[in-house]
């Protein structure tokens, strides 16, 4: 079956590419083996140029790669733009920082010198999601190549144009012929590369089934793995807290990439002091959002990204408020016109009443669906952030100190910002707990995941 690349703004099939055959797939996993041979010898003085190479291809065709993005999953324009500056910034940070993040730890001992040594583990597969379809990637694959591994790159079937892309910005960068590769292949054969001697580990970003399913796989031939996957944010509002601000980023945080993102603030909890005010300006700040054209710069939101996760998001919508929520805006696809009446859009939407089990309640929602709850005190604030599978991300807005002793200490989540929205960044480690996955990302742990941390003992006979 063909992988297609399809415009989620119009519907139209920009391009088809045909999976690799079991030969040609066979071929570069062992041209993968081979690289890492020769690959995990160089040092980081020879990898760091081509990674700040892949840094300034990233950052002079920026505009290239985003339209690229917009046209494969629908982000806008200039968030896109945003992504590609932002996957040159992890590959100059790892260019910089690698060397010391892996620098051998001396430990005293009863030896003459003992010390931790770290290295490559060989070849690493990465499964990655479209939402972010540069970013995923580069986060990935920075500290990946900069440690000395090799990787191979199975990305969403609907953005291959981006994972091609990719492959081309570390040939042209000049890392070796097979230290990463992207692999056109269905769901179907990840169990069979898994499962290869010739792989180490593997990374996915995704949804729970999916990663679920490559931890077992991988489980069973006791190979490493790291897992980022759903989350169902809260974003927690109290008195204190300076409500404007948290208000318009409370809309970023819930509608950024058109609401599609691991990270994203879903569930705002809010203390009943504040709470009418919040809900009056959110509602209103979510009313005025443009939908449209992705490629437009004035556009806010554009198009889910594939059919299925707007009949998702419906469903999701519908059975809520069956339940007994109520909206106060939105709901509903949104009919645009022209060349973007068959575009996968969905109004920004706001729902309150919320009844526990629903959906909304604790699920993720992978679109521009907000859900309000209003709560009394810290206690039900925790309490109801909590109650959920999930622990990617949290947010707490307030200027009370014990309050955010509080929330630092007992919000169950992976990261927690506090009076600031939720975001990854190169310098700090980034992943979740519960059924968020396990593992990290970024930042001196991230780099660490995919190494050998080797303890050398040495005694020397010589007194």
């Amino acid at each position: 079956m063909a992988i297609a690349s399809i415009n989620p703004a119009t519907g139209e099939t920009l391009k088809t590419f045909e999976p690799l055959s079991h030969q040609q797939l066979n071929e570069k996993l062992q041209r993968a083996h081979e690289a890492f041979q020769t690959y995990q010898r160089t040092g980081f003085a020879e990898r760091a140029p081509f990674m700040v190479r892949a840094a300034e291809i990233l950052e002079s065709e920026k505009r290239d790669f985003a339209r690229l993005m917009t046209l494969e999953m629908g982000k806008p324009i200039n968030a896109a733009v945003q992504e590609a500056e932002k996957c040159a910034w992890v590959c100059r940070y790892y260019a910089e920082n690698a060397e010391q993040h892996l620098a051998d730890e001396i430990v005293e001992t009863n030896a003459t010198k003992s010390y931790v040594h770290f290295q490559p583990l060989g070849v690493v597969l990465a499964v990655m999601p479209w939402n972010f379809p540069f970013w995923q990637v580069f986060r990935f694959a920075a500290p990946g190549l900069m440690a000395g591994n090799v990787g191979l790159l199975k990305h969403s079937s609907n953005v291959p144009q981006c994972a091609l892309a990719i492959e081309d910005i570390f040939r042209r960068a000049g890392f070796p012929e097979g230290a990463f590769q992207t692999l056109l292949i269905g769901s179907d054969l990840i169990q069979s590369v898994l499962e290869d001697p010739r792989v180490a580990a593997a990374t996915l970003t995704g949804s729970e089934p999916a990663g679920r399913s490559v931890a077992s796989i991988a489980g069973k031939q006791i190979k490493k793995t790291v897992l980022e996957l759903g989350g169902s944010d809260p974003f927690i509002v109290m008195p204190s807290a300076d409500l404007e601000t948290a208000t318009t980023t409370a809309v970023k945080a819930r509608t950024m990439n058109n609401g599609q993102s691991c990270i994203a603030a879903k569930r705002f909890i809010v203390h009943a002091q504040i709470y009418d005010e919040f809900e009056k300006r959110f509602v209103e700040a979510m009313k005025k959002l443009r939908l449209g054209d992705p490629m437009s710069e004035s556009t806010d939101i554009g198009p889910l990204a594939t059919e299925e996760i707007l009949k998702d998001l419906e469903e999701q919508v519908q059975v809520t408020v069956a339940a007994g929520a109520k909206i106060l805006t939105g709901g509903q696809k949104f009919r645009a016109e022209g060349d973007l009446a068959r575009g996968n859009f969905y109004e920004p939407t706001v729902l309150v009443d919320i009844p526990k089990g629903s959906p909304a309640y604790w699920d993720e929602i992978f679109g521009p669906v907000a859900s309000l709850f209003r709560v009394g005190n810290i206690d039900e604030a925790i309490e109801l952030a909590n109650a959920t599978p999930f622990g990617l991300g949290a947010a707490g807005w307030t200027n009370d100190e014990s309050e955010i002793k509080r929330f630092i200490d007992e919000l169950e989540a992976g990261s927690v910002f506090i009076n600031g929205m939720v975001a990854s960044d190169p310098r700090l480690p980034f992943g979740g707990v519960k059924h968020s996955g396990y593992g990290r990302e970024l930042g001196e742990f991230g780099i660490r995941e995919f190494v050998n941390i080797k303890t050398v003992w040495i005694k020397s006979e010589r007194a």
